[in-house]
C-alpha cells in the first residue's frame, strides 16, 4: 500500500490482528527483511511495517533525511492509520528512528525495543567512515552496497548466509542512490539519544547480538545499565532478525 507524505510516495503494509507493532528497518534494508517474522507475529499483532524514504519502494523526502523527519514520516502514518500507541521496533538505524520519535512522541509508544542499535551518536572516526562512504557512492554504488551489507554479518558466518546477503544486496542496489545518500548524511548528523531513553518511562528493551561488530556487546551491556533497559543477548552479530528469529520472534510476541 502506498501513503503519500509531503506528495512523495511511502509504502507501508499492515497484517494481523492485535495490538500493534510497527517494525522499522535499517540501513540498506527496507521492510522485506520482517517478512518471515510478520508471518510469525500476525497473529498476536497488528503488524505495521514500512520502507523509509529512499529505501525499498519509498521515494526521497529531502537531501538529509534526518532521524527526526524519518520520526515525522511515521507518525504522519500513524495518524493517517489512526494508530494511537504501538509496541516500536527498530533494527540497527531504525533504532536510531525510534528514539527520534521517542522524543517528539513518547505518547504513542506502548513498548520500545532496540534491535541491534545504540543511544550514541556516530564517533569522530565513524563520521570519517560516513564522508568515504558519500565519496564511494558517487563512483562505485555497488562496491559500498557489497561492503556495507557483507560488514553486517560475523565474517565467520558469512558464507552460511551467502544466500541472503546476496538477495540484500540485490535489493539495495535498486535503491536510488540520493535515497542512499540521504540517509548516510542523516545517520552521521544525528544526536546521542541515551538522555531520551533514560527517560522513557515504558517498557524498553535492548536485543543484541553477542558478536555483534557494529554495536559492540560492551556499548550495549552500559547503554542498558544506564538507561534501565532490559537487556537481552542473542548468539550472532548485527543482524538477529535473521540470525536468530526464533528467539527473536519469542521475545517480541512476549514483551510485557
Amino acid at each position: 500500500m502506498i501513503y503519500h507524505f509531503k506528495e512523495v510516495p511511502i509504502f507501508y503494509d499492515l497484517t494481523g490482528e492485535g495490538p500493534y507493532m510497527l517494525l522499522v528497518h535499517g540501513f540498506l534494508e527496507s521492510s522485506s527483511i520482517w517478512s518471515t517474522i510478520v508471518n510469525d507475529l500476525s497473529s498476536s499483532h497488528t503488524l505495521v511495517t514500512l520502507d523509509l524514504p529512499g529505501h525499498g519502494k519509498s521515494g526521497c523526502v529531502a537531501e538529509t533525511h534526518s532521524m527526526e523527519l524519518m520520526a515525522e514520516v511515521i507518525h504522519s502514518l500513524l495518524n493517517y492509520l489512526k494508530i494511537k500507541s504501538v509496541s516500536l521496533v527498530g533494527h540497527s538505524m531504525g533504532g536510531y528512528v525510534a528514539l527520534a520519535f521517542a522524543e517528539k512522541y513518547e505518547q504513542n509508544i506502548e513498548r520500545l525495543v532496540l534491535l541491534n542499535s545504540t543511544t550514541t551518536e556516530d564517533s569522530a572516526d565513524r563520521k570519517q567512515n560516513r564522508d568515504r562512504a558519500l565519496k564511494l557512492i558517487s563512483v562505485n554504488k555497488r562496491a559500498l552496497i557489497n561492503m556495507t551489507i557483507a560488514h553486517l554479518f560475523v565474517e565467520s558466518s558469512r558464507k552460511h548466509y551467502a544466500s541472503e546477503i546476496a538477495g540484500l544486496t540485490k535489493e539495495a542496489i535498486t535503491f536510488p542512490t540520493e535515497g542512499i545518500t540521504a540517509m548516510i548524511r542523516g545517520m552521521k548528523e544525528r544526536k546521542d539519544r541515551t538522555r531520551i531513553l533514560q527517560n522513557f518511562q515504558r517498557k524498553k528493551y535492548f536485543i543484541c547480538g553477542e558478536e555483534d561488530a557494529v554495536v559492540p556487546i560492551s556499548t550495549s551491556r552500559e547503554i542498558a545499565l544506564i538507561t534501565d533497559s532490559k537487556l537481552i543477548i542473542l548468539q550472532g552479530g548485527h543482524m538477529s532478525w535473521l540470525e536468530n528469529k526464533s528467539e527473536t520472534v519469542k521475545i517480541l510476541r512476549f514483551i510485557e
